[in-house]
């Protein structure tokens, strides 16, 4: 009776946390994190200062230092001719030698120091992809092209998830002359579908253009209606000058505030639907921040896209007044102009706030509840639980310790299956592969979260987030073999060779070959997400080379580790396991605790989600890594809680049901996922729906993994604990 009624508070009070407030009409996380980031570069820039001074004394004491040697070199040396002038004894003559070397070392050794000292750097120290560039007037500024991404369109629907090529032959672009040249970018920046070109642009610092022809293409009416189906899918332009991506300037209609919002469209739907016009004059307005007299640096672009059907006359020359648009025709051959105008404004702004308006917060007051209504939720609710698993547990531990027989002998509970508890359980090599990959996935995501809350990874380092996961996950591969080695080793496992194999190949295998299986479809779309081989091999690479070597060494660490002596010892004959509630079942119970540790997140994953498929920047890694610990709180407690529900009415198969209860999350944020796809997104072709699902499958997939371990680690630490705690005959 007493653990149903634990049980009705538990599921009550976690369907509580799931009906907190919808955050659907959020696009944008809070700003609080970025104002740290900015106080932060912002004191980088003070230190960087000091740094830059304290380098310049310490170069003028080394020189003074290095002088003040020669000096005393000479004396010596002319002190030693004296000596041995006047005194002429060996053994004199040895001493003074040997003190000729000493100085002789001293003064090399400050020569050393001083060189080095003048060799070090005048400037400041910055960080990769936060170094500012300084222009003078007349330089020359590369405008970059990326990837067309889909964005929502004219029904607030996102219609497309695959990304196309700047420069696809379909779409007849002005390519530069000599062709466009790639742009390096990180492994992580090429996994995303980042393929970042050179342009035709001309712009130069501080000098304006006018209506400047790019150049005149014709679109084929084989690609006339590609084009239009981009346009009407709401695809987006994304171009990068001087690192900053090519925004358009909007107004929150909420707190009436301008924002720059990233890319811009390629072109409009007009006539309710009917036809396309093509976004071919550009109006760029850059804005600039004075650094001195002669040096200048880019603060902000904004683009102002128009379809015009300009006209080229025969000496070249353009005429952008036109206000005709020009309209993609299905029907036959479409020659369309491109041009654009610069115009440079000086700014106030400074370098190190410019991303300020690329972040903005759309109506933060409705995130700041929700997610301070859900946290409030989740931390009474683990409260609660802590307090009745403390009392009961204490009362039982008593009792059970008590010399009161009669009682002992009436009492059903945890402490008659102490002979069976630590029973080894079935599958427990898959077990094992599942709770090493799983520690591997949180030492990765928990440094991750520290790297970027430390702001090694800023937003203007594109790809370096998937860049970092990827390394970080290689690396913790030590930690994965040696979690699940040690792992197997404890549950008397024999086949250490094969739980090895797995454990390298399992998790990284079921992720890679839905990887193979999504970049079918991308490379039969002519995609540009599609991961080229060259990356594609280079994972593979880093897989070989870096994770499998590191996951064999900490398995053998982990094997060579004395395993876990549990406090009881084992029956030879199982004990029969008695009628339990039907809430205590695999499924349901699982179903229930994985509802608690979904409801601790659910908001934070719309932002994410948001983020991923909608391509918004997501920098709150402050609410991310407070999220994260919170989760990682409530899987523990939850998973706890209904493994001493499964002690207590006498079954003790708990090590699969503490991993399961935990990580059902996973389920519903599969569930999570199709009600995002119903309710955000309208997916007009097959291989959209594919990709999506696909992706779903495998965050949902590595979620679980996450989710299970940290429930079964916390259980298995609370079963050794209270068997330890009680006398056993």
């Amino acid at each position: 009776m007493k653990t149903s009624s634990i049980f009705v508070v538990f599921a009550l009070v976690g369907c509580a946390a799931i009906a907190s407030p919808s955050p659907q009409m959020l696009i944008q996380p809070p700003k609080s994190p970025l104002d740290l980031q900015h106080l932060a570069v912002a004191d980088q820039a003070i230190m960087m200062a000091d740094q830059a001074k304290v380098i310049q004394k310490h170069q003028q004491e080394d020189a003074a230092n290095l002088e003040k040697a020669k000096q005393q070199q000479a004396a010596m040396v002319a002190t030693q001719n004296r000596m041995i002038q006047n005194a002429g004894a060996p053994q004199q003559q040895q001493q003074q030698q040997q003190q000729l070397m000493k100085l002789q070392s001293v003064g090399k050794l400050l020569g050393l120091i001083g060189a080095l000292s003048f060799a070090a750097p005048s400037e400041a120290f910055y960080l990769p992809g936060l170094a500012p560039h300084n222009y003078k007037t007349g330089d020359t500024i590369a405008l970059n092209v990326n990837s067309l991404t889909p964005s929502m369109n004219a029904q607030q629907k996102l219609e497309s998830v695959m990304s196309y090529d700047f420069y696809d032959s379909r779409f007849h672009f002005c390519v530069p002359e000599g062709g466009p040249q790639s742009v390096h970018e990180s492994l992580g920046s090429i996994l995303f579908g980042n393929r970042i070109f050179s342009s035709r642009f001309d712009i130069a610092m501080k000098r304006d253009d006018t209506c400047r022809l790019l150049c005149s293409n014709t679109i084929p009416k084989e690609d006339a209606s590609f084009v239009a189906d981009r346009i009407s899918e709401g695809y987006n332009y994304n171009w990068l000058f001087d690192g900053l991506p090519a925004a358009q300037l909007r107004r929150d209609s909420r707190t009436d505030e301008d924002f720059y919002s990233m890319g811009f469209g390629l072109g409009s739907v007009i006539s309710h639907g009917e036809q396309k016009a093509i976004h071919n004059h550009y109006d760029f307005e850059i804005q600039y921040h004075t650094v001195d007299e002669r040096r200048y640096r880019v603060v902000g672009v904004l683009v102002t896209p128009s379809s015009r059907k300009t006209v080229l006359g025969a000496d070249s020359k353009v005429d952008c007044g036109s206000n005709e648009p020009m309209i993609i025709s299905e029907q036959g051959d479409n020659n369309v102009v491109y041009t654009y105008s610069v115009k440079w404004s000086p700014s106030d702004k400074s370098w190190a706030t410019r991303w300020d308006n690329y972040l903005h917060v759309l109506d933060p007051k409705i995130h700041w509840f929700s997610l301070i209504n859900s946290i409030v939720i989740v931390i009474f609710l683990t409260g609660m639980v802590a307090l009745i698993l403390m009392r009961t547990l204490r009362k039982d531990i008593s009792r059970y310790n008590s010399e009161d027989v009669e009682d002992l002998q009436e009492d059903l509970g945890w402490k008659l299956v102490h002979g069976d508890v630590f029973r080894e359980p079935s599958r427990k090599q898959l077990l094992s592969v599942l709770v090493g990959s799983g520690y591997q996935l949180f030492f990765m995501a928990l440094s991750t979260m520290i790297f970027a809350l430390l702001g090694f990874l800023s937003p203007s380092n594109r790809g370096s987030l998937a860049t970092a996961m990827l390394v970080l996950q290689m690396l913790f591969g030590f930690a994965g073999g040696y979690k699940s080695s040690h792992t197997y080793h404890t549950l008397k496992g024999k086949n250490m060779k094969y739980n090895v194999i797995i454990t390298c190949l399992f998790v990284p295998g079921v992720v890679i070959s839905v990887l193979i299986f999504l970049n079918m479809f991308l490379i039969a779309n002519g995609s540009s997400s599609a991961v080229p081989v060259g990356a594609f091999f280079g994972v593979i690479a880093l897989w070989f080379i870096i994770s499998i070597p590191l996951t064999l060494l900490g398995a053998y660490f982990g094997y060579r580790k004395k395993p876990i002596e549990h406090p009881t010892r084992t029956n030879q004959i199982p004990r029969q396991i008695p009628n339990k509630p039907w809430y205590l079942h695999p499924l349901p119970s699982a179903l229930m605790g994985g509802i608690l540790a979904f409801g601790s997140i659910f908001i934070e994953l719309y932002f994410i989600m948001t983020s991923i498929w909608f391509h918004k920047l997501y920098y709150v890694f402050g609410f991310l890594f407070l999220v994260f610990i919170i989760l990682v709180i409530t899987c523990a407690e939850v998973s706890i809680l209904m493994t001493y529900f499964h002690l207590s009415v006498e079954d003790y198969n708990w090590w699969w049901h503490s991993f399961f209860t935990s990580g059902a999350s996973a389920f519903y944020v599969l569930l999570y996922s199709i009600f995002f796809y119903f309710t955000r997104l309208h997916l007009v072709n097959f291989t959209s729906a594919v990709l999506y699902f696909g992706w779903s499958f495998v965050i949902s997939f590595l979620f679980f993994v996450l989710t299970g371990t940290i429930g079964f680690t916390a259980s298995y630490w609370f079963v050794r604990k209270i068997y330890k705690s009680i006398k056993i005959d």
